[in-house]
């Protein structure tokens, strides 16, 4: 692995396990047994490498929740979907926990940040969209906009408001499954009579996560 990727990874993982306000480019660079220097040959700053990660955040969100086409709707696709929620807010938790204070210290990275949540609108409409259209939830299309926002709201802040309701310190993957299935709660109340039983099979499958993890 290259160098400047080995700072990258070990950036993320000790942003998530401590925190992005308490880990400095020392500590990154102890914890690879580099010299500051070396580090900074690849980054100029922090903030460089969280861009850096951030453009790892970005790819996730713009490959795993493109809409279906000639896939057919069944419970494995849509459990696609919905890994794909775990696994950003477990992969970039750190994002999440502290997202309002990270972007307003670099407005470059916010206006990347406020891009790619407009392109993701969009996916997640046109997704919406086609599960009504495949008979597996009712929405009228004039709500379906604002029911993609509130998509977008409940994964965004979950993780800052599990973490101000309990005594927690830091998130777990428990705690991140139980956000999944707050998301399922939501598409219940849209679902057609044909997919509740698929809604409840994924319930089950998310709840068995939760409890093992």
């Amino acid at each position: 692995m290259k160098t400047r990727d080995r700072i990258i990874q070990a950036s993320l993982q000790l942003f998530n396990e401590h925190g992005e306000r308490s880990t400095t480019t020392n500590h990154i660079a102890a914890h690879l047994g580099m010299s500051p220097g070396n580090l900074y040959y690849h980054f100029r700053n922090k903030e460089d490498i969280i861009l850096s990660i951030f453009q790892q955040y970005e790819q996730h969100l713009e490959s795993a929740f493109q809409p279906y086409h000639d896939e057919a709707l069944n419970i494995e696709l849509l459990i696609k979907y919905f890994d794909a929620v775990f696994y950003a807010l477990w992969q970039f938790r750190f994002v999440y926990t502290n997202l309002a204070d990270i972007l307003s210290r670099d407005e470059q990275l916010k206006a990347r940040y406020l891009k790619v949540q407009t392109r993701l609108q969009d996916h997640v409409c046109k997704l919406l969209t086609q599960l009504c259209n495949d008979g597996f939830l009712k929405i009228e299309s004039a709500h379906i906009p604002a029911l993609a926002d509130t998509v977008k709201m409940i994964v965004s802040f979950w993780i800052s408001y599990q973490l101000t309701q309990t005594t927690m310190k830091s998130i777990t993957k428990s705690a991140i499954y139980d956000g999944v299935l707050r998301l399922l709660m939501l598409f219940r109340a849209y679902a057609t009579e044909t997919s509740f039983e698929t809604i409840n099979r994924i319930e089950q499958h998310y709840l068995s996560l939760s409890q093992s993890n």
